[in-house]
């Protein structure tokens, strides 16, 4: 088999098997762990919130006022304002002043990362649970309810991980999005759920048990993705981390297609960074169950590569294809020959073959699964955008490859333990408009 031929064959399997396998695991868990309605405690522990800041003067406010009266008795919300240059810390001030003890306002300076605004917030909290939520997330009445039975029922739980929906629906890119959150977030996370361990909880709303935090080491301010990273340091001192569809939030997603390729870039080298961090794990048999999260992550970033090879390939073949029609007017210009049995085989890797006919269907299949299983979380136009997807396997493969092979140049490139500061991300024309 020609070295080719094995890559190709990678590209076109790798993606079939774990659509099948992410298929089979959200159905399952969907069958087994998604019913009922929100339990009842005894006991409500008392909850702090934080909200790690940084340059969100349009939406900061909203969202604050959005924490006032949720579905649960105890609860404080912490506001740390990491070194916004806009009108964020005046409009907190104000928020501070106007609400009742249950806000409070941290201004931090300067910029200094979101781990370092987290790790401010947990040391400053009340709370015996925690929940860290992104300045542009609106969450359902009820999460905290959700969040703190896993917490409470089972004192090896860690961290709880939401289900968050996209909010701005209205661009193609927003609408593509509300299928790839209800696949990559929803899908994905049951079935790694299932087999036993999550590559990551999502940074956008997720609960901590302070003292599994504590015990971990904080969060660590040397990564670009600080969600991946806990994720990774909560499951190696053996805590449990759970992921509970029911708790609902709203977030803004990037519109533009700079915003979506520098998020893609950044969450491609936050996990490759945690790769790089957590290597060790395959000398300690204690965490073998982190093997297979490991293993998959990696052969994802490997086939990132062979795609990204195969597609400049493709462009290479095709230009070479039309030189040859330009100057020797024929029809037929193959650009790979095959000689087996003395039978001289000619083909154009640019043209499609019929398995990327099935890996498209199988993209399509697991989209319809993760879309029949999170409407009872949507209305019923849901299903609409449905029809949207069939941009994802066209183009955002495509964006999420290359931003793969931008992450790893990112992570080699990059000189190590150095405090990682950020940036408020694309909002979406939602905010574009606001501002």
């Amino acid at each position: 088999m020609y070295f080719l031929d094995i890559i190709g064959y990678f590209v076109f399997l790798y993606p079939l098997y774990m659509s099948i396998t992410w298929m089979l695991g959200g159905m399952i868990f969907s069958l087994r762990r998604e019913r009922g309605s929100c339990p009842s405690l005894i006991h409500y522990p008392f909850f702090s919130i934080i909200i790690p800041a940084h340059n969100e003067e349009v939406v900061i406010e909203e969202i604050v006022l959005s924490l006032e009266n949720l579905n649960y008795p105890h609860y404080e919300v912490i506001v740390v304002n990491d070194g916004s240059t806009d009108t964020t810390a005046k409009i907190l001030n104000r928020l501070a002043a106007q609400q009742g003890d249950w806000l409070r306002v941290v201004h931090l300076e300067p910029n200094s990362g979101k781990a370092k605004a987290l790790n401010i917030g947990i040391l400053l909290s009340k709370g015996e649970f925690l929940l860290t939520i992104d300045a542009d997330c609106l969450v359902d009445q009820d999460v905290l309810r959700w969040m703190v039975w896993h917490l409470v029922t089972s004192p090896r739980v860690g961290a709880v991980t939401g289900n968050p929906r996209v909010r701005n629906r209205t661009s193609l890119l927003g609408k593509i999005q509300v299928g790839e959150y209800t696949n990559i977030i929803g899908l994905i996370k049951r079935t790694q759920r299932i087999l036993g361990k999550l590559l990551t909880v999502s940074g956008v709303l997720a609960a901590y048990r302070k003292s599994a935090l504590l015990h971990s080491g904080l969060f660590d301010g040397d990564t670009v993705t600080e969600d991946i990273d806990i994720t990774w340091k909560l499951q190696r001192h053996f805590w449990d981390i759970r992921y509970e569809p029911r708790a609902l939030a709203w977030v803004l997603v990037p519109e533009t297609l700079g915003g979506l390729w520098h998020q893609r870039v950044r969450w491609a080298q936050g996990g490759v960074e945690v790769l790089k961090k957590h290597w060790n794990i395959w000398l300690d048999f204690k965490c073998r169950r982190l093997w297979p999260v490991y293993m998959e992550y990696f052969t994802g970033v490997l086939w990132a590569y062979c795609f990204s090879f195969l597609v400049v390939l493709w462009i290479i073949f095709g230009i070479f294809d039309n030189l040859c029609n330009f100057y020797f007017f024929t029809t037929t210009c193959p650009t790979v020959v095959a000689v087996h049995d003395n039978i001289t085989t000619y083909y154009n890797p640019l043209l499609p073959r019929w398995f990327g006919a099935v890996l498209g269907l199988a993209c399509l299949l697991e989209f319809l699964t993760s879309f029949m299983i999170d409407c009872r979380y949507e209305k019923r136009s849901f299903l609409s955008y449905y029809f949207w997807v069939i941009w994802y396997p066209a183009a955002y493969w495509i964006i999420s490859a290359l931003a793969a092979v931008k992450g790893v140049i990112n992570v080699l490139w990059r000189r190590s333990r150095i405090t990682v500061k950020w940036q408020s991300p694309d909002r979406g024309i939602h905010t574009l408009k606001l501002s």
